[in-house]
């Protein structure tokens, strides 16, 4: 007898189990049915679902909840109150159902008994800040905003603290266009929530251009305390920086950032990084200043390198006074780690390239020990053309003596065209290959090439030192060297590259002034004639269409180019006169 008792006794407490089981599990099962429901847009089902489940726990808050989200669609929110007073009255302590009988009031415009609601709710937790913000956002929502400032103001003096509801009454300013209001509520809200100055300035760079000067005055004027915290001045810099004013920015924001601390070192991080998104000199210039006072309460060796960051932000910027004296710190600096040594090292003697002191670039290049290979080699490749553009040839051939990579290769090819030596300019292009430097030098070594072999003779002085005055930026009395060297070789078709050079002379007087444009015209006429069917010719014809449609001679523009197509039809430039022929035609207004 005693085991079927136990049985017995085993099989009900299976069955209150179960029995406890699927009571936890049936109101979540008509909570899960009631969302999916509202979800497909059943209101009128969700909330029968909803009250249900009232009925049978008066203070189940997601079945309130789902009834606040249904109800209004249906023009029904009224059916609420009841219920979320008996959920509030079965529960007083529950601060959410106190919010659901909250809103439902001010949501019924029932603001004497929302503000009931609202008040018991405060006395009973004095210090507490749930109640008027769950107040003002409901007022808020109801576009309410002068009653929402209100309560939150009221709040602030109950709850004893001046920066209580500043987010929420800086948003309420935002809304109403108060900007300068909202940014002093958010300078109030930094020193308790330094996280917020990220949010801040999110909020903030939004503000129209007539408001920005108002924005920047509430952060650096102090207001009622007289003198801005830090925070506030880090807020109003970044600020200025993201709005174009990246001297303004930096002159704002640097006492805030006099103290060595971890929090200051964030913050110059932070600005700089911001900096750096900007694309103008005064912006390279405040990256640089930020970096460099970084450097300047960090640790080794994240100092060092930030100074070399520094220091190429100061030359990007044209500082390169600064950027000198930070390196230099960094090169004497015996306890800086060797590769920041290296890359400072480096740095200083771009610099001074940059400069032009090109001498001591190459005094301090050839006695530094602690440059890498690499950069050793990449330094006195910038150095001989610094030297070129200088048209110091001997100097910039002994910078790359002994250096046989092709980058080396090509420009000592550059170094025997500008001499004149044609043969040995050929040579070493092709020995650098189209691999050497950029793309854009690999095209002009390719071009040149291309001139060359049109010239039969190997030595041709006039020819390079033309050339090295084009290369130093000398244009105008290039093309006059140009051209006198093209008239040294025989005209017409078999004259052993003179339309050639003509063509180079033209293409660069077609971009200076009037009187060089007319001195393009005959050169491309001059080609176009006596060219015969080389390929010079029908790129002349092409150049000649274009410097006449710059210069609104369409018509002739329009006949230089048809007859460009019909006279060279497998010329290699007939595809881009077809286009030029079209945007001409294009540009003639239709009648």
């Amino acid at each position: 007898m005693r085991p079927r008792r136990r049985d017995r006794r085993l099989s009900f407490l299976a069955v209150c189990a179960v029995l406890l089981l699927a009571a936890r599990v049936l109101p979540a099962q008509a909570i899960g049915q009631g969302f999916e429901l509202e979800r497909a847009g059943q209101y009128e089902q969700a909330a029968s679902v909803y009250f249900a489940m009232l009925r049978a726990e008066p203070t189940n808050l997601p079945a309130l909840l789902g009834l606040e989200r249904v109800l209004p669609p249906l023009n029904r929110l009224r059916e609420l109150l009841p219920v979320a007073q008996h959920a509030a009255a079965a529960s007083p302590a529950n601060v959410a159902l106190r919010g659901v009988l909250l809103r439902t009031y001010v949501a019924l415009n029932e603001p004497d008994s929302a503000r009931a609601v609202a008040l018991r709710w405060a006395a009973a937790a004095p210090r507490d800040e749930a109640p008027y913000r769950e107040w003002a956002i409901a007022l808020e929502d109801a576009h309410d905003h002068v009653q929402a400032r209100e309560v939150l103001l009221a709040g602030r003096q109950a709850v004893g603290r001046p920066g209580a509801f500043g987010i929420e009454l800086a948003e309420l300013s935002r809304l109403t266009g108060d900007w300068e209001g909202a940014a002093r509520e958010r300078a109030a809200v930094l020193p308790e929530a330094p996280v917020q100055l990220p949010n801040a300035a999110s909020v903030l760079a939004e503000a129209p251009e007539r408001e920005r000067e108002g924005v920047t005055r509430a952060l650096t004027s102090g207001g009622a305390v007289g003198q801005p915290g830090p925070l506030a001045l880090r807020l109003a810099g970044e600020l200025l920086l993201g709005w174009g004013q990246a001297a303004r920015a930096w002159a704002v924001f640097e006492p805030s950032v006099a103290a060595p601390s971890s929090d200051a070192g964030f913050a110059l991080q932070r600005f700089a990084d911001m900096a750096a998104a900007h694309d103008s000199p005064a912006a390279r210039r405040v990256r640089a200043l930020a970096l460099a006072r970084y450097a300047d309460m960090a640790p080794e060796p994240v100092a060092a390198r930030a100074r070399a960051d520094a220091a190429r932000a100061f030359i990007a910027a044209g500082d390169r006074a600064a950027a000198r004296d930070v390196l230099e710190r960094v090169a004497r600096d015996t306890s800086a780690p060797a590769d920041a040594q290296q890359l400072a090292q480096a740095a200083v003697i771009e610099a001074l390239i940059d400069e032009g002191q090109l001498d001591e670039a190459a005094h301090q290049l050839a006695g530094d020990t602690r440059l890498s290979a690499d950069d050793r080699a990449t330094l006195h490749l910038r150095l001989a053309r610094a030297r070129i553009a200088g048209g110091d040839l001997n100097h910039a051939e002994s910078s790359v003596a002994g250096d046989s990579g092709v980058e080396a290769l090509a420009l000592r090819g550059w170094i025997a065209l500008y001499r004149g030596r044609l043969a040995e300019a050929r040579r070493l292009f092709l020995a650098a290959g189209p691999y050497a430097g950029d793309r854009r030098d690999a095209t002009d070594r390719i071009a040149m090439v291309a001139l060359l072999q049109q010239i039969p003779i190997d030595s041709f002085p006039e020819l390079g030192s033309a050339l090295l005055t084009l290369a130093q930026g000398d244009s105008m009395h290039a093309v006059g060297a140009l051209r006198r060297a093209a008239t040294s070789l025989a005209p017409g078709p078999g004259g052993g590259g003179r339309s050639d050079l003509l063509l180079v002379a033209g293409r660069v007087a077609a971009r200076l002034g009037l009187e060089q444009q007319q001195a393009a015209l005959d050169m491309f006429a001059e080609i176009v004639q006596t060219g015969g069917q080389g390929a010079a010719a029908p790129a002349a014809e092409l150049e000649w269409a274009r410097l006449l449609g710059r210069r609104q001679q369409t018509a002739d523009a329009i006949h230089h180019l048809e007859h460009l197509i019909l006279s060279y039809p497998g010329s290699a430039v007939v595809p881009e006169a077809r286009r030029e022929l079209e945007r001409v035609k294009g540009a003639i207004p239709k009648s």
